[in-house]
Formats: structure tokens, C-alpha cells, sequence
């Protein structure tokens, strides 16, 4: 994920043995997956419980703004902490934290404290997520970028359909959820245990670092960087607010907390055969191009039905679905493309950028939805997740794809 100098491991790399590289692809598969069953676990518990106390869907929706305003301001700055204090440190140091966190929701009531243990397990996910990405660069092979890619993608969304799904059975309402949470992270952070040392770099001062490596990459890949930013508003941004959208549909708590899971199963369905197929074309960046434009029209025409799921919330599950799978493979191309154009510390940027373009538009996303869900959820709400899905298809038809490989 982010990083503009991330460890100077990170730059020119020899590339480690074989056993090291799967020792440390299955650590870092298994502990994020662990990790990010705890996270949709306890981020629809949370939302269910502020409803059951009458919070109103506008502060439980700047609640889960919260944790993605936490990610966006900790980026840019994940570097230079892992750079002090090593990857493999830094990531236990992010783990901990995240399950301190989970800790502290078990112990407190108090809505304001909630705001301020979601804003920190923020910070603490920003930077596990930059340098879990960081270590899947290092540790998979290049010629196989799309496959590993996709693979770890869909590991994710599947937590999107396991997290809510283990909540359901273990029950919302019941006092063991809060401690199941908290044993998956501590699982997750045992796992982190694992990860082999990374070898040091031999050189990481060719390309500019800091804020104006970020710049060069942004003024790069503008068009990649939407595609992103538009990935995360539907993917993750729109699936934060799921259960709030399920009950202004007249669905159950446990129902409406199910929706997450749909997302996520669009993601687990879609991702992993996108990334094999753009490794099979001889002309990649066209089929990657043509791959996004296929998954923006796609999110475009689902989200032209949602006056309709207002009348039928049986559409609602197609719909997610929907969302999920072209929103969360919009995100793996754009990895695929930077990935396959970049090397070293400029890639290190450019996947920087990617994440905070992200971070950005599942910000803005579950900040705006829960008040569009307030004011106005049958015809505010569409509009404007309709606007939103049409800017990215047009931006990506009247770019054309650079035909670099």
C-alpha cells in the first residue's frame, strides 16, 4: 500500500528463496484474512447497536467515516515509521493496536469513546494495509502479479461475506460477539509472527521519495488513481453503510447486516478470474483498460435500478453483488497496472497514491451516505452513487489505455 520511501528494503530487493516467499505470502494471507474477519465482524455489530440505541443513521454514518478518515491521514506517513522501526515491526506494532482497539469497544458504552477507538484502529489499519501490500510485492513472483494480485483480493472479499455471516450465527445481540472479535485479531497478530526478515536494499535513491514521489505518481496515473478512488466509494465506502441502507429497506438487522456479505461475495466471484485473465493478453494494458471500462458500465447500470429496490428489496442482494464485484475489481486492476508498469520506490509511490485515492473515496462515501439515507434515501441517495458510477465510466472511454506492458 502506501509508502514514498517504505523501507529501503523495499527498493532494489534481491528476491528471496522460494520457502521464504510462500512462508511469508501464507503469513501475510492468513493473518489479514483473520484480522479482517474481526473487522466485518464488529464494524456491522457496531452499526446495529448504535441503531438499537436511536443514534441517528447520519452520526453512525460519520462513525464509520471515522476509521476511513484515520487510514487517509496515516498514509502518507507509514513510511517513514516503517522505515524507523522496520516492516515487520511496524506490522505487529498496527496488529496490536487494532486488537487493543477491539478490546476497548468490549469495555465502554460511550459514543464519543467509540469515535476516538474507531479514528485509532484507522490509523493502525492504514498502516497494516501499506505494508501488507508492500510484502506482496516483495515476497510473489513478478510474472505472476495478476494471479497473487487477484488471489489476495478475493482472500479479502471474502471476509466481506465470513465477518457478517459469523456474526449472524454468533448473534448481535449476544455478549460473546465482542470476545470472538477479539480472538480473531489475536490470531491475526500471531500470524504476523511469522513473516520471514526482508532483506536490505541496495540502493533506494534513484527516484524522488516523500510528497514529491507521491506527485510524480499522481500526475502518472490520474486515470488509474480515479479508478481507485471509485473502487473504494462503491466497494468499501458504500458497503460500510450496507446495514443502514438494509433497514431503510424494511429488512431485519440480521438481514441487513447479510448485505456486506453479498458485496463481498461479488468481489470473491469476480476478482481472482479478472487478474488471471489480464496476465493472458499480449497488448496488457489494453485488456486491463477494457476490463475497467467493462466494470464501471457495470456498476453504472446496477446502480441505475436502485428506484426500483426501493419498491422490491429483493434487488437489493443483485445490487451489492453487483457493487461489490466491480468495485473491488476495479481496485485489483488498477494494482495490476501500476504494478506492472512501476518497479522499486516509484512503484512503492504510485501504490501509495492508489491507496489514499481508496481511502478518499470510501471516506467520502460513508460520510455522505448515512446523511443522503437521512434526508432523502429514494431519491438523493441513487443520485448521487449514480453521478458517481457515471463520472467513472466516462473518464476511463475518453482516456485511452498508454500501451506500456
Amino acid at each position: 500500500m502506501a509508502i514514498n520511501e517504505l523501507l529501503p528494503e523495499m527498493a532494489e530487493i534481491e528476491k528471496p528463496d522460494a520457502a521464504r516467499a510462500k512462508l511469508g505470502l501464507a503469513a501475510i494471507f492468513c493473518s489479514t484474512f483473520l484480522a479482517l474477519m474481526a473487522h466485518f465482524m464488529l464494524a456491522p455489530l457496531l452499526l446495529l447497536r448504535m441503531k438499537g440505541a436511536d443514534v441517528s443513521s447520519t452520526v453512525a454514518g460519520l462513525f464509520a467515516a471515522a476509521g476511513w478518515l484515520g487510514i487517509l491521514l496515516m498514509t502518507p506517513f507509514t513510511a517513514a515509521i516503517a522505515h524507523r522501526l522496520g516492516a515487520r515491526a511496524a506490522m505487529w506494532g498496527s496488529s496490536g493496536a487494532i486488537s487493543a482497539v477491539a478490546v476497548g469497544f468490549a469495555f465502554t458504552q460511550q459514543l464519543s469513546v467509540w469515535f476516538v477507538l474507531n479514528f485509532v484502529s484507522g490509523l493502525a489499519m492504514a498502516m497494516r494495509w501499506v505494508l501488507t501490500e508492500a510484502l506482496i510485492a516483495e515476497f510473489c513472483p513478478p510474472h505472476q502479479r495478476g494471479r497473487y494480485v487477484g488471489f489476495f483480493q478475493t482472500l479479502v472479499s471474502s471476509t466481506f461475506i465470513a465477518g457478517p455471516a459469523a456474526l449472524v450465527w454468533v448473534g448481535p445481540d449476544s455478549p460473546l460477539t465482542l470476545w470472538v472479535v477479539i480472538g480473531l485479531s489475536l490470531c491475526g497478530l500471531a500470524w504476523t509472527t511469522m513473516i520471514p526478515p526482508i532483506p536490505a536494499a541496495h540502493d533506494a535513491h534513484t527516484a524522488s521519495t516523500g510528497w514529491a514521489g507521491l506527485w510524480q505518481a499522481l500526475r502518472e496515473h490520474p486515470i488509474i488513481m480515479l479508478a481507485g478512488f471509485i473502487g473504494g466509494f462503491f466497494e468499501t465506502g458504500v458497503t460500510s453503510i450496507l446495514p443502514l441502507y438494509g433497514l431503510e429497506l424494511g429488512l431485519t438487522p440480521a438481514h441487513a447486516a447479510l448485505l456486506v456479505s453479498a458485496s463481498g461475495l461479488g468481489g470473491v466471484m469476480v476478482m481472482l478470474p479478472a487478474g488471471v485473465l489480464a496476465d493472458q493478453f499480449r497488448d496488457r494494458a489494453r485488456a486491463r483498460r477494457v476490463l475497467m471500462v467493462c466494470c464501471a458500465a457495470t456498476m453504472l447500470l446496477a446502480t441505475c435500478t436502485m428506484p426500483w429496490v426501493a419498491g422490491m428489496a429483493a434487488l437489493a442482494w443483485p445490487l451489492v453483488f453487483l457493487w461489490g464485484g466491480a468495485g473491488g475489481t476495479l481496485y485489483t486492476l488498477s494494482m495490476i497496472d501500476i504494478g506492472a508498469r512501476e518497479k522499486g520506490i516509484t512503484l512503492v509511490n504510485s501504490t501509495a497514491v492508489l491507496v489514499l485515492a481508496y481511502t478518499l473515496g470510501g471516506l467520502v462515501a460513508s460520510g455522505m451516505s448515512g446523511a443522503l439515507l437521512d434526508w432523502s434515501p429514494r431519491i438523493a441517495f441513487p443520485t448521487v452513487l449514480i453521478a458517481v458510477a457515471t463520472l467513472g465510466l466516462v473518464a476511463l472511454l475518453r482516456t485511452p489505455a498508454a500501451r506500456r506492458p
